[in-house]
């Protein structure tokens, strides 16, 4: 085996110790006719090709680098559990496989997940052997029939304007967890700035037994509590005196240990609270402003998945360098991985789904966007740095107006804690938004300032799609200039400016705008890192800064008239 990719453990909020890696080679071959499962690769002794997983196989990383359609791929790989796997029940997850995801074990079907981007799992016990067991896993992903989310993954054979290379298959960590006979199914940590935590876990064979909870801050054992499991769910509240909260630049997290039986979970949390209200975004009573930058999550050499956990923390630095306190995490569901360096540096996120290339205007193309948000829900709930959820972005006028109501619906009664926008930019549904938002890429200030200055007397104000609603606070897409001297080609928005000079002029009037606009309490520029053609971020796709860091910084981190 070659050295093990991506090597850290791919849930740090939810942690045993005993789990192993299974990054790395695998087996691997296409199945274009898909026609795979009859011709029986679930038992066959080898597949004909090799992958390193994690990267799909449209990655130089993969060893594969073939950016063509794939309809259907398999994966195989031979695994030998360790000693300390004995007695114990063994749980298969796989960070993330788009989209139609099959798996067996020892030739024996384990499960089926439908989705391309949350992590699923597979309880494999009784499907295992002494010594070697095979495991094999089939992809099938066909987004051009609208009916599955594909994010940014272009429809076309070659990526075009802000549509990128495709991904298929397994794009995140496959791992394998030892737990007890009875176990912590998930916990999720409702906060006050009071100091209140109540945890309410779900267990698995667990009556009778007792649940105890550990909050530490800086090692030092701050609360702890326990409960008697009498059901599937079991709560404990604890109290925190003198709570230090979490907050952008103030990344105040407590370590947590649950024990349950023999069963152990290392997690963490951060105390806060999130509110929207009169054109202000409040963190803990707050007026804060938001200043996110759009992030794709695309990498030269590994496409939706990074390079290493180091590339993950980076791009959050890049981004604070330029003064920005946040993010919208943009048509795709990013890795727990990036959210957990969000909590550990302060850095406010928005949730999003990857509804382009999905027709919801099609019944049979809810089915797996819901579904899949929900499970996204509810595996990202405990993140502090996850400050809001926006399942879908520039849904149009002749989609399903029920779809976005539902899903609104759905997310505030798993999540009541966070605003919710219904769609982010063009049409929202009045009455299924906490934070009304807009899109506009007006490339000069003069009339970008003027535009906006309308919501300060109270005139109306919109586009081509209507007037906004008199709640609008948040241009949640704007900028995104053309700049790539001496790259032909290329997209972006608006015309490219002449040098330098005219670029940061440019820049600092559309941030100024809406810092000085008190009707705005939060932006969303486009965006941190250019991406394949499109040529509009502050840093090249491999990183590297276009601009003055120090001089964005500047402009970016500017005091808003609605900051407290």
């Amino acid at each position: 085996m070659n050295q093990i990719p991506r090597i850290e453990h791919p849930f740090p909020q939810f942690e045993r110790e005993n789990w192993l890696n299974l990054n790395g080679e695998w087996q691997f071959e296409y199945d274009h006719s898909v026609s795979g499962t009859e011709r029986g690769l679930f038992n066959a002794e080898s597949l004909s090709g090799k992958i390193t997983v994690p990267f799909c196989p449209e990655s130089k990383l993969s060893g594969i680098g073939n950016t063509d359609f794939s309809r259907c791929v398999w994966y195989k790989r031979k695994v030998t559990l360790p000693e300390s796997f004995a007695g114990n029940r063994t749980i298969l997850h796989i960070g993330a496989c788009d989209y139609m995801t099959t798996v067996w074990v020892n030739g024996s079907e384990a499960g089926t997940h439908f989705g391309g981007y949350i992590s699923f799992s597979f309880e494999i016990t009784k499907y295992l052997k002494e010594g070697e067991n095979d495991i094999t896993i089939r992809a099938f992903d066909d987004h051009r029939t609208g009916t599955q989310p594909a994010g940014k993954q272009c429809a076309q054979f070659a990526s075009h304007g802000c549509m990128y290379t495709r991904t298929t298959g397994i794009w995140q960590t496959v791992w394998l967890e030892s737990v007890p006979e009875s176990r912590i199914v998930s916990a999720k940590y409702y906060t006050k700035t009071d100091g209140t935590v109540r945890i309410d876990a779900v267990t698995d064979r667990a009556f009778g037994l007792e649940l105890t909870a550990e909050a530490f801050y800086g090692g030092e054992n701050v609360a702890s509590g326990s409960v008697k499991v009498t059901g599937e769910h079991a709560e404990i509240v604890l109290k925190i005196d003198n709570p230090r909260l979490w907050a952008p630049g103030e990344p105040n997290l407590y370590d947590l240990t649950l024990r349950l039986g023999r069963d152990e979970v290392k997690s963490y949390f951060g105390i806060r609270e999130i509110s929207v209200r009169d054109h202000r975004f409040y963190v803990n009573g707050k007026s804060v402003f938001g200043r996110f930058i759009l992030d794709q999550g695309f990498y030269p050499d590994g496409i939706y998945t990074a390079p290493s956990d180091e590339a993950l923390k980076n791009d959050i630095e890049m981004s604070m360098a330029c003064g920005y306190n946040g993010a919208r995490l943009h048509q795709k569901i990013f890795e727990p991985r990036f959210l957990y360096h969000a909590d550990r540096l302060g850095y406010m996120v928005w949730g999003e789904h990857a509804n382009w290339n999905l027709d919801i205007s099609r019944p049979e193309a809810w089915k797996g966007f819901v579904s899949e948000w929900r499970e996204e829900v509810e595996r990202d709930f405990n993140h502090p740095a996850l400050i809001g959820w926006c399942p879908f972005n520039e849904t149009q006028q002749n989609q399903d107006g029920d779809l976005l109501r539902f899903v609104y619906s759905l997310t505030k009664s798993l999540d009541p804690t966070r605003p919710v926008i219904d769609t982010s930019g063009w049409f929202h549904v009045k009455g299924y938004c906490d934070m009304y938002d807009c899109h506009d890429y007006e490339q000069n200030p003069a009339v970008f300032k003027e535009k906006y200055d309308k919501l300060m007397t109270g005139e109306e104000i919109g586009d081509w799609t209507g007037p906004y609603p008199p709640e609008l606070c948040f241009v949640s897409e704007f900028g995104g200039t053309w700049w790539s001297p001496g790259v032909k080609g290329g997209w972006g928005y608006g015309a490219s400016p002449a040098d330098m000079e005219e670029f940061l002029t440019r820049y600092e009037g559309l941030v100024s705008a809406l810092l000085n606009n008190d009707k705005i309490c939060a932006f969303c520029y486009t965006q941190l890192t250019d991406v394949e053609q499109e040529q509009n971020g502050l840093y090249t796709y491999d990183r590297r800064a276009k601009f003055p860091v120090e001089v964005l910084k500047r402009i970016t981190s500017a005091r808003s008239v609605v900051e407290d």
